[in-house]
């Protein structure tokens, strides 16, 4: 039983989800953490064009995390287009709404028409035609300028979307999170806790245990720099780098300017 007297980023087992997000879903977690952004969300009657500021084109509840949550981005490079097949061959797949694995999240924001679909350890956007009906032979679009290893992963996760659908699996086994996944998790929990006003050495507590602290804490320690270099990449994911993640595009160069590297 978790203890009511620890903070509320203390428990990481809050933040499992994280291991599982995608580009534009860690980019939620990042933005909806800006203070700047939660005054908008509650300012939002007394001003307009807000979103745009964000790169999103409707502000969304900060309240509601990446599983809940359906930020329409500005543009979502991230998502597949689905036309109806003006020419469909005999043996073409047919888009079956009800028939799709997973949680299914759909959403209309203002212009289009956007399915999420979730199942475990994977996730699919996908941006519905107008004149897409269930059960009508369907066709992928992408942008040209969409980044070609996204695009592939994408396309790569439609075949499992299909088997998934004609066959119910009794047990699902997942890859274990890799390295870039729990530097996510952990980046997520520095930032918390520094918005909470925790200090360098609780953070490190919370996040390596009080054991690691008691033996490697101290002022030229690894573990110190360790926890210094994660609340610095989660202020900065915060404060404009998590455009990156949704792939938007940034105006002008700096450190979050397109193609750099990852932190």
């Amino acid at each position: 039983m978790a203890d009511p007297s620890e903070p509320s980023w203390y428990a990481v087992a809050a933040y499992l989800y994280a291991l599982h997000l995608d580009g534009p879903g860690l980019a939620w977690e990042y933005l909806r953490r800006h203070p700047d952004y939660r005054r908008d969300w509650r300012r939002r009657r007394r001003r307009s064009g807000a979103a745009q500021r964000w790169g999103l084109r409707l502000l969304e509840d900060p309240d509601l995390d990446a599983r809940d949550a359906h930020p329409a981005w500005f543009i979502d490079r991230a998502a597949l287009q689905l036309h109806p097949d003006a020419d469909p061959p005999p043996d073409a797949h047919a888009f079956q709404f009800w028939n799709l694995p997973g949680r299914k999240q759909l959403v209309h924001d203002g212009r289009c028409l956007r399915l999420v679909v979730r199942w475990p350890g994977a996730c699919l956007r996908l941006v519905l035609a107008p004149g897409l009906a269930d059960g009508m032979p369907c066709v992928c679009a992408e942008r040209f300028d969409a980044a070609p290893c996204a695009r592939c992963r994408a396309l790569a996760e439609l075949g499992p979307l299909a088997a998934l659908a004609r066959v119910a699996p009794s047990a699902l086994v997942l890859a274990r999170p890799g390295a870039a996944a729990l530097l996510e998790l952990r980046t997520l929990q520095a930032l918390d806790a520094t918005l909470a006003g925790a200090s360098s050495r609780d953070i490190a507590a919370g996040l390596f245990g009080a054991a690691a602290v008691a033996r490697g804490w101290h002022a030229d320690s690894g573990l110190r720099s360790r926890v210094r270099r994660l609340v610095r990449r989660g202020r900065a994911l915060m404060r404009g780098g998590y455009r990156r993640l949704a792939q938007l595009r940034v105006a002008g160069q700096g450190r979050f300017a397109r193609g750099a590297k990852r932190p």
